[in-house]
């Protein structure tokens, strides 16, 4: 038989203890410990800091590193269309090399042929394009391609001597070397 105990309130009271009583929740508390819980809860507190700290710095790279491709792209998505024009400008070059200036025939195509130049060369420069003429200068291998070495007692060793066919930077970043001839001691 079961036996039943009344409280003032005359509700029966059983071996149960409803949910959400105050004595069940200081056994919870004192069985796990107030200590273990709220280092529990910092802990994971430090870990999603941690977390949130690790993804805002990912997001703020990877900005940056899109800020710089696009910078990248602006500044050197030119770079093929700039080689091709290089290639024009030689092509000038070695027509104005070829021809006879002293002849009177030929003067009106001579100063055809620099003025077409000089605005490709003065375009280029528009466009950050700068043309690398290196002669008497030393010998740079970030810039200049040496094709041959050749002894030559009036100048100093790995001095560029003539150039062959002159290089380009775009923006500072080289888009052909200078090939040149480069004196050697003797």
């Amino acid at each position: 038989m079961e036996q039943t105990v009344t409280t003032e309130q005359n509700a029966p009271l059983t071996d149960e203890v409803p949910a959400g009583s105050p004595d069940v929740e200081v056994e919870l508390e004192s069985a796990t410990g107030p200590d273990a819980e709220i280092e529990r809860l910092q802990a994971e507190l430090q870990q999603a800091q941690e977390t949130a700290l690790r993804a805002a710095a990912d997001a703020q790279n990877t900005r940056r590193r899109a800020e710089q491709d696009v910078e990248k792209a602006h500044k050197f998505g030119q770079e093929k269309i700039v080689q091709d024009m290089v290639v024009v400008a030689d092509n000038l070059e070695r027509a104005l090399a070829s021809v006879d200036a002293s002849d009177e025939q030929f003067a009106t195509v001579v100063e055809g042929l620099q003025l077409t130049l000089k605005s490709l060369i003065d375009g280029l420069k528009r466009h950050h394009v700068v043309q690398l003429d290196p002669k008497g200068e030393p010998f740079d291998p970030q810039f200049h391609q040496a094709m041959t070495q050749v002894p030559n007692p009036e100048l100093e060793p790995n001095t560029v001597m003539d150039v062959f066919q002159k290089g380009y930077t775009l923006h500072g970043r080289l888009v052909r070397p200078a090939m040149v001839v480069v004196s050697k001691a003797p």
